[in-house]
Parts: structure tokens; sequence; C-alpha cells
């Protein structure tokens, strides 16, 4: 070759390759200067979701449409595959742009006069339209959007696209991808899709609005069959199995999307404003259970009346179901407000609580007697919610039948700031009356408590005493450390519970329970337990007006025992009796145990006070750990009250009525404890304190 011509040769190359070089350079300073939109988060939907990730309720995007986050793990492999097969079968071996298909589409363009027939789209240029909306369907447009899929499988592994084209894809209406199409038009996620509704959701894309099913049901059949039809043709499917499920009927119907627990959702995400998603404790099965019965019963009482209901797991505080009202929408009744969290009078429902800090104190045993009769209490009358009494009654018969004067005359005894103090031991702070210390009204409803409070209170029985603070998932909740009861005084009142009977007609469970009316019928209570498990009800207006003919018994019972019986937790049995407790019969009791307040009993006898623990020559160790010593706990039966305590010589404190008294030691050593009664009699005893 002569040198000039070489010359020419080489300069040509040169500036060829030099030209190569400058479009790779525009090509990739374009790539970086005009990167595709791929943060495609802030136009999701905000979801709340339940303890094992289900969807509780889901709010539409900012621009009304309904668009789900969704994984390949949440879809089913066979819609996968009939989707790749069906759009994009080298879906995995191309870069964004199939050769193959762009030859066909730009021969069917030539051959039909220069009208697109199809467009040899990707998946990936699919996902670049959805990213950048356009309306014109043009070759520039294909174009584009064959340079941004593209950029886009530079940017993105082939799941991350294939997800994005499940999230935005359209399929009818304001729904948006394939999460929002198979709760809308099959009421279920798309991980358990059957062939039939798999092949309406591939044809959906393609035409949204001319196959949606709630409005051109014979045309969304159509355009499924054609794609079991081709996967039949490539092989994919058998024809038995195309056959069954192009025989299968599409629903006309939109459903709605899950929309479950709805104050709570609301508060989840009011309280993050910027998240995406928020987990609860719920569980959305038990949830979707309680609504259903909550609705129901919403019929069943009076037009304005409304109903609350909390489940949780005593163990771990979880609550597990959450109904505020009837219904969130439900206007005659208020159903926007959330009344699990509304103060209302609780009704005779912190009794059981009253009972437990008796037999703490060793005033009573279940069998003690007490008087149920007409009492004034410096000016406070109580009554019995019949208006009649029974007279002399045992203390189990007490709670059970939940009469108020007994209920009063322990309170009495065991002072409702004692009471006050120990509720606060469960994580509770009672609306007290204004200005006014706590008194015994309390005990019968006198202040005021959420339901879901109330049911923290009520975990302390399942857990020997010591409640569990609620949560649901909402922060952590601080922990509990101090029990309410101690673990033999709420075993006697659980064992008490329990023993009470069924409302009429009620499903047979093993639960204890409780229930309350508030003052004025404007409130109705019942709360029952088992080993594992709390659930509390409410009823009655959030306008707290009166409802007359409400009752914890005849209408919050019915709806407790329904609600545990549909909720088909597994049985869990009530805490066994503690080791040492010993339950007596009236006869085996001591004197002064016989019948509270029964001085009469004291006087006939003749008995003087006998300190039974700790017992003569007793070494009692109360080291608590970390330099700490626990107060002994003085116990004595028998005498006549007032009663004052000495130890080595020194008067403990002002004369008391109980027959116990927390004493703390100066030290180890010798001690020696005396006791006398109002008539002048003693006991004593001498402890070793190690």
């Amino acid at each position: 070759m002569p040198a000039s011509r070489r010359a020419r040769w080489l300069a040509g190359a040169c500036l060829g390759l030099a030209g190569c070089a400058a479009l790779t350079g525009a090509a990739l300073w374009a790539d970086k200067a005009y990167p595709p939109p791929l943060d495609v988060t802030a136009g999701l939907s905000r979801q709340v979701l339940d303890r094992d990730g289900r969807l509780l309720r889901a709010y539409a995007a900012r621009d009304g449409r309904w668009r789900l986050p969704v994984t390949l793990d949440q879809v089913d492999s066979d819609y996968l595959d009939m989707l790749i097969a069906y759009e994009d079968k080298r879906f995995y071996s191309h870069h964004g742009i199939d050769p193959l298909a762009v030859a066909r589409a730009a021969w069917q363009f030539v051959a039909h006069g220069g009208r697109i027939v199809s467009g040899g789209s990707t998946l990936t240029m699919q996902v670049a339209r959805l990213i950048e909306p356009r309306a014109e369907r043009s070759l520039t447009a294909k174009l584009r959007q064959a340079a941004r899929a593209i950029q886009i499988e530079r940017r993105l592994s082939k799941r991350e696209i294939l997800e994005l084209y499940l999230t935005l894809a359209p399929y009818g209406g304001n729904l948006e991808g394939v999460r929002a199409a198979s709760l809308a038009w099959f009421g279920r996620e798309p991980k358990k899709l059957t062939l039939s509704q798999s092949a309406l959701l591939v044809a959906l894309p393609q035409s949204p609005e001319t196959r949606r099913p709630d409005r051109h049901v014979e045309t969304a059949y159509v355009a499924r069959d054609r794609v079991l039809g081709r996967m039949r043709a490539a092989g994919l499917l058998p024809d038995f199995e195309v056959e069954r499920a192009g025989r299968a009927k599409l629903s006309a119907v939109r459903k709605a999307l899950p929309d479950l627990a709805p104050h709570l959702a609301d508060r989840a995400l009011d309280a993050d404003p910027l998240a995406d998603s928020v987990t609860l404790t719920l569980n959305a099965d038990l949830q979707q259970r309680l609504e259903q019965l909550a609705a129901e019963q919403g019929h069943r009482l009076g037009r304005r009346q409304s109903l609350a209901m909390v489940l949780a797991d005593a163990r771990s505080g979880h609550i597990l179901a959450s109904v505020g009202s009837t219904g969130f929408l439900d206007s005659d009744r208020f159903g926007a407000i959330d009344m699990t969290i509304a103060r209302r009078s609780p009704g005779s429902t912190l009794k059981p609580f009253i009972y437990g800090l008796a037999f703490e104190e060793a005033l009573v045993e279940p069998a003690t007697l007490i008087d149920d009769a007409p009492a004034n209490f410096a000016g406070y009358r109580p009554r019995n919610f019949d208006l009649a009494y029974q007279g002399e009654v045992s203390i189990r018969e007490a709670l059970q039948l939940s009469l108020n004067v007994p209920a009063v005359r322990l309170l009495d005894a065991v002072s409702p700031v004692r009471l006050i103090g120990r509720l606060k031991r469960g994580g509770v702070a009672l609306d007290m009356p204004e200005g006014g210390a706590p008194g015994l009204a309390i005990g019968l409803g006198g202040v005021g408590i959420s339901l879901r409070d109330l049911v923290q209170l009520y975990t302390a029985f399942p857990n020997d005493g010591q409640a569990v603070a609620l949560t649901d998932g909402l922060g952590e909740p601080a922990p509990l450390d101090a029990p309410i009861l101690s673990r033999n005084a709420a075993w006697q009142t659980a064992d008490i519970l329990s023993g009470v009977a069924a409302p009429a007609d009620a499903p047979r469970l093993k639960i204890a329970y409780k229930t309350g009316t508030s003052y004025g019928y404007r409130d109705a209570w019942s709360v029952g337990f088992d080993g594992r498990h709390v659930l509390g009800v409410w009823v009655g207006r959030a306008d707290a007006a009166p409802s007359p003919g409400i009752s914890g018994i005849g209408t919050a019972a019915p709806i407790l025992f329904e609600a545990f019986a549909r909720a088909g937790l597994a049985p869990a049995r009530l805490p066994p009796r503690p080791s040492g407790l010993v339950v007596r019969n009236r006869n085996d009791l001591p004197h002064a145990l016989r019948k509270f307040g029964g001085e009469a009993i004291f006087a006939e006898h003749a008995t003087g006070p006998e300190i039974v623990f700790p017992p003569a020559g007793a070494r009692v160790d109360l080291d608590a750990g970390q330099g700490r010593r626990q107060p002994l706990v003085l116990k004595l039966q028998g005498g006549s009250p007032p009663y004052r305590w000495i130890a080595n010589g020194v008067p403990l404190k002002s004369t008391t009525r109980r027959p116990n008294l927390a004493w703390r030691p100066d030290g180890p050593g010798a001690s020696n404890l005396t006791v006398i009664d109002a008539n002048g009699q003693a006991a004593s005893v001498s402890v070793f304190i190690e």
C-alpha cells in the first residue's frame, strides 16, 4: 500500500476511534448527568403490619393510588414464571433491550405501514416507562425508554428490576402493583394465587381499564384465556391445568383492602410521620375475628352504644387485638373515638385487688364470713347493685356475687391509699376525683381508668401477682418491677374468680372473670383471663350518656365469653396453687379469721394474741443483695385490736388494727418481739436476724 494511502487510512481509523471514544464518553457523561429516577418510595402507600408482617391497614399514596411495596418472596412463583414467559422471555439474558424483540417490532412496523403493532418492550423498558410516564406512543418514546432501560440495567439487579415492575404496574382504577391488585381483585396476598388469578394479573397491565373485571368481566376472561393459551403453547402448563384454570370464575366485584385496627393504625403512623411502614404486636387473624364480633354486636346494642375490646398476652405484654369501637365510620356511636384508651368508671372491676390485699394482710381467707348488710362509713353508705343484702356470706361468695358492702368493709381495713399504691405498681395511674384524697368509693368505681390499663392490671393474676406492661409495638414500656399482690393472694383471688358462673347460653370456657357496672349505667365491663391471656370488654356510650339496661354480667360478660371462644386461643391453665398455701374451711380457721370484724368471737373465747410469724427461735435471712435488707413481716392471730408492737423494748409505731406489720431491723443479731392487744394480753418471741 502506498505511503500516502496508508497515512489516510491511519488518519481515518484514528478519527473513527476518536469519534467512538467521544460518543462513549458522551454516553457515560449523559448516564451520570441524567440518571433514571429509581427512588419510588415517596410515592408508595403507607402500611401498618401485624406481628407476622401481614397487612393490617393500608393508606392510599399522596396521588390517591393504592401502591403497596412488594418483594419477589411475597409473590407466587407460578405467576412470576408466567409473567416472564408472556412479557419478556429473555429477561434474564438481555441488558435492557432484547434485539430479537426489537427486530420483530421493526418488521411489524414496516409491514403495517408505519403503525406500531408490538413495541418489543422488555420488562426493563416497561419499568422505564412506569417511572417516567409519558402520554405519547411513538418511536421517539421507545428510543427514550430503551436508553433508560440500559441505564436501569447498569444500576439494578434483575431481581430489583422485577420488583419495581411488580410495584408500579397498573392493574385498573387506582390500583398499582401486583399486591394491591391481588388484594382488591381476589381478596388475598399474591403469595398464593391460583393459575386463573395469575393469568389475569399477567394480562391486566397491557390494558388495565378495558380488562378490569369489575367493569368488563367478559374482556377480562378473554385476556386471561389468551395468557393461559400462550402458556400451554410454550409448554409451561399441561392441558388439564389450563382447562381447569379456564373454567374458574372471576369475581366482578372489587374488594376493599385490609382495614383492620384503624384506631391503633392511625396512632402508629401519627407517632412516626416519616415511616412508610409500621409493625404492631397485633395478630391479624385475631383482630379480624374480634372486629367482626364487634360489628355483629353493634346491631344488637342500642343505636348509640359502642363496644371496645383488648386482648393481650399476659406473659409478653403484647396486645394481640385492639378494637376501639363497633365501627370506625359509625358516626351514631362516635366510632372514631378509641374507647380502649378512654378513661371511664370501672364499676366493680377493681374489687379483686381489694380482696387480694385483704388476703395478703391476713385479714381474711376465702372461707371467712363477712356481713353484707347496710353500713355507714362516716357518711358513705354503699348499696348493692340489686339494692338487696345477703346477710352473712363467705369472702368467696362476696367476691363472686360482687357484693358492694363487703368490698367497702375490706377496703376500709386495707385503706384506699394502699390500694392506689398497689395499682401504681401495675403501671396504672387512676383519674381521681378533683381535689379529693382517695376514698372508699374507689372500690366501687369512683375513679377513672381505661380498658387497656385495666387489662394490664389483670395480667397480675396469670403471673403470680406480677403485672406485665402492655405494648402494641409503639415504643418499649418500662418494666414493672414490684408485684401488685403476693403470689398467694393472687392465686386465692384468681381461684375465686374462676368459680364465677358463666353467663347463660355462653360458651363453656375455663376462664376466670370479673364484671362491673358503673354508676348510672354508663359503662358495662368484663375482664377475663386464663393462664396466658387477658381479654377486656367495655360497653357503653362514647359520649358518657347513661344506657339504661346495660350491665357487666348481662351485657359485657356474654361478649367476653364469645370473644374468647372466637379467638380460638390454645387453652392455658391458671397458675397452680403455691406450695405451702393451705385452703382451709371455716371450721379450720383460727377464731380471728372465722368472721371479719368479729370481735365478739374474740371476747367469747378470751384468746390473747399469738405471733404466728416469725416463730420463736427462727433464724431469718433478710439480705436482698447489693447491700439492701428486706423488711420482716410480723404476723399475729387472735387478740383484740388495736395492737402495739415492741421490738427490743422500743415501740415500733402507733397502734394498728392489722394483724401484720412490716418491721425493718437495725441490723443482724438476736431480737425480742412483743405484741400487746387492747385487753393488755401479750405474746413474745425471740428470733435471730442474719
